[in-house]
């Protein structure tokens, strides 16, 4: 048995519940984790809400840190006893044990503890796959700069600190001063506060007007209009994420009066759609972790039967870094 955060309708917050479930014993290709900690995401939200509908009753969440405590027929990368960490595409996280596709389960080094590892794998892979594979037909090279919404969050404090690595200048926005401060703490060259600055003139003015390559925009709707307005000719428009809602319909023919502009919407998991990439994209993101270019910031813990409060505080913008569950 586990205890668990269950939603049986799709609402607000208090519609996640703390309920008993049976886990039982994996099946071929499955694998049962003992969960430490869980990621929250916003993507969790989007569950919740039925935004991402998916059958119920359901268990929210797709990213934990723990032990696997068996192994099913045909899983030769992992043990019962291995420390792992996981992003999963199926939801299922938001308690204490899980059965699951062996896939994306990876070991995780011993170096980094659990709640890091939790906090890490879904903001960390994101960032991987945006910085490292989502890129402007022109490419990225050092000195080239970009524009990164919500750059105080989990996913931006990861893309501050990656991007300053790689050599580009990233240009974040958040939402207040302090925010502001700490993704400048976290390697953001210039960080805009799009409640009192018009982001759009912003990022003009320091780029002398010509525009950035590309915008990574995990807002959605709020922003859309404006980041395309942030693009110079031939840049990339990255949208992935809706925080503030979808991005509505809009006529192509945008792009062309833009400045022959590229548009996508990528997902985490069309990258590890196989062992090996899972596997080789984990370990880039524990390589920097463990030499201390990218360090993982928890700013807020919630024991399991919390999860309703951790949503609450997710939506009105009241975190930093990364939040867990405590399982």
């Amino acid at each position: 048995m586990s205890q668990a955060i269950q939603i049986s309708e799709y609402g607000g917050p208090d519609v996640l519940r703390l309920v008993d479930v049976a886990v039982g014993d994996p099946g071929p290709g499955q694998v049962r984790v003992r969960h430490h900690a869980c990621g929250i995401n916003f993507i969790d939200v989007y569950q919740r809400t039925g935004l991402y509908q998916n059958p119920l009753p359901l268990i929210p969440g797709g990213e934990g840190a723990g032990v696997v405590e068996a192994v099913g027929e045909g899983v030769t990368h992992l043990a019962a006893g291995d420390r792992v960490a996981y992003a999963a595409p199926k939801p299922g996280s938001y308690c204490q044990a899980r059965l699951m596709d062996a896939l994306h389960v990876c070991r995780l080094p011993d170096e980094i503890d659990f709640e890091t590892g939790a906090a890490m794998m879904l903001k960390g892979l994101t960032v991987n796959y945006l910085l490292l594979r989502t890129l402007p037909v022109e490419g990225l090279a050092p000195g080239d700069t970009i524009l990164f919404h919500a750059a105080a969050g989990g996913v931006g404090l990861i893309a501050c600190q990656w991007a300053k690595a790689l050599g580009f200048e990233l240009i974040g926005t958040a939402g207040s001063d302090e925010k502001c401060a700490l993704a400048k703490e976290y390697g953001a060259a210039h960080m805009i506060n799009y409640r009192s600055e018009n982001f759009v003139d912003r990022v003009k003015e320091i780029t002398g007007g010509k525009g950035v390559k590309v915008v990574y925009d995990s807002v959605g709707k709020d922003t859309f209009e404006g980041s395309l307005n942030c693009l110079r000719p031939f840049g990339l428009m990255a949208v992935f994420g809706n925080a503030s809602g979808a991005v509505p319909p809009f006529a192509p023919n945008t792009l062309a009066a833009k400045g022959s502009l590229y548009l996508t919407r990528p997902t985490l998991f069309t990258h590890l759609s196989t062992r090996e990439r899972t596997q080789a994209m984990a370990d880039e993101l524990f390589e920097v972790v463990r030499n201390g270019t990218v360090k993982i910031r928890i700013d807020q813990r919630y024991p399991l039967a919390q999860a309703a409060q951790a949503h609450r505080d997710l939506e009105a913008r009241r975190t930093t870094g990364c939040s867990v569950l405590l399982a």
